[in-house]
Order: structure tokens, then sequence, then C-alpha cells
């Protein structure tokens, strides 16, 4: 059994990350072993995955209260004011055609009702997340989707608004759930760049994933050498055949 350091260097080193896998442990207990958030106001929960990458902490609703969009799909208790900046939000957008109200209800929200939310490396936390997030970019996104689809035996689906629905799509879903943001979170946060795409991969069957992401990674870098060579060699007015190839890639 692998622990979450383990877990953590191998996707690091497979997928070439420039951000640390993040690990998020959902709680329904105030007994939650992690330092309390201390950090800056944050304009909406999302942020705390970018915060993460300094070190665990933990957070409570209260945390969230100026996100009632992120506090509605992490199903957190909303005080007064977060539910009337949460009906305030879905008026605008359906007015402005973003979200018709009728497709409220296909929004992920998670099951449980978290009274805590840990965020940190994965590296750094002991306890099992309930969902890993990856940044990646476009060629990273190619190695885990192939990874993800012998896992969950299909392709995760590319949602876009809300981003942080993709975490209750993961938990609830038990499978991998793709990210491509929304605009929101491509505001806030730096870690989400032009090209980087968020993948959220279910806790429990982290190991598989971490697997076969690797074997992904390994099968990916031996073809794309491959597709080097033929590109070359016809390039050069050649007519290589496959086995041809292939014994260019031993050498």
């Amino acid at each position: 059994m692998h622990g979450n350091a383990e877990l953590a260097k191998e996707l690091s080193g497979a997928l070439r990350l420039s951000l640390p896998p993040i690990a998020v442990c959902l709680s329904e207990s105030e007994a939650v072993s992690a330092p309390r958030y201390e950090g800056k106001r944050v304009p909406a929960g999302c942020v705390f995955w970018q915060e993460a990458v300094q070190g665990p902490f933990v957070t409570e609703p209260l945390d969230h209260g100026l996100c009632s969009i992120g506090m509605y799909t992490h199903n957190m208790e909303l005080s007064a004011q977060a539910r009337q900046d949460l009906g305030d939000a879905l008026k605008v957008f359906a007015d402005i055609g973003y979200l018709p109200a009728d497709q409220v209800p296909g929004i992920p929200v998670l099951a449980g009702q978290p009274r805590r939310v840990v965020y940190g490396p994965l590296a750094s936390v002991s306890a099992p997340p309930d969902v890993v997030l990856l940044f990646v970019e476009p060629d990273q996104a190619l190695i885990v989707t192939e990874a993800t689809q012998v896992v969950d035996g299909g392709v995760a689906p590319a949602m876009g608004r809300p981003a942080c629905a993709a975490i209750p799509a993961a938990v609830n879903g038990g499978r991998a759930a793709l990210s491509l943001g929304c605009c929101g979170a491509r505001t806030y946060l730096d870690a989400l760049g032009p090209t980087v795409q968020m993948f959220a991969l279910p806790g429990a069957r982290l190991a598989e994933y971490v697997r076969q992401i690797s074997t992904f990674s390994r099968a990916n870098t031996t073809l794309a050498r491959f597709h080097q060579l033929r590109r070359r060699d016809v390039e050069r007015g050649l007519r290589p055949s496959v086995s041809q190839s292939l014994a260019r890639l031993q050498q």
C-alpha cells in the first residue's frame, strides 16, 4: 500500500507537474488534525486549491463565505447572506444566458455536508484524501485521460462551470472528473493559466490511477520517439515500415 508521499512523488514524476498534486479531505466532524487557515480572505473557495501548495490547512464554511456557488456545490450550510448571494448570482447567470434555471439541478453537489475541509499538497497530508486535484497542460491531460479511461472504463466528460463542481462529481460518482475551469476560477487562480485544465481524482482509487498514469507516461514517451523517427525518415524521402521504425527505435 503506497502512502500519500509516494503517490505524490510518482504522480509528479510521471506527469512532470508544475504544481504538486493537491489533496482535498472533506470531514463531517470538527476533529481534524491540520492547522487552521490563517491566510488572506479569499473571493472564491477554489483559491484554497492554490493556497494549498504552501502546506496543509483546514477551513470552515465561514472561510468560504464569499463564494456562495462553491458553498452550494460543497453542500455547506449557508448563512443568510450566502443564501442571498446565491440567489442573486443564479438570477444574473440566468438573465445573461450563462446558467439557465433549468440547468441548476444538473450541477453536482456533495452528497455529504462537510463541516471542515482540509487542503494541502498530497505529499504533506496524512489523512486519506477524498479527492486529488491535478493541474495539467494538454499533453499531461492526454496521459491522465488515457489512464482514467482504463480505471473508470470510460473517458471523463469535460466539465465547464462551475469549476468547483468537479469535486462533488468525483466524490459522488467515484470516477475522475475533468474540469476546463470556469471564468471565475480562471480569474481568481493563477494556477489555471490559459492552457491549464484540472483533473479531480477520487481518493479511494488513487493508487489505481497513479499506476496507470505511470504506465501511460512511459508508453507515451516511447511512442513519441517512434513517431519522431518516422516523421524524420518520411521527410527525408524514405518509406519506412513499422518494423523498420521499431528497429530504429531500438538503436
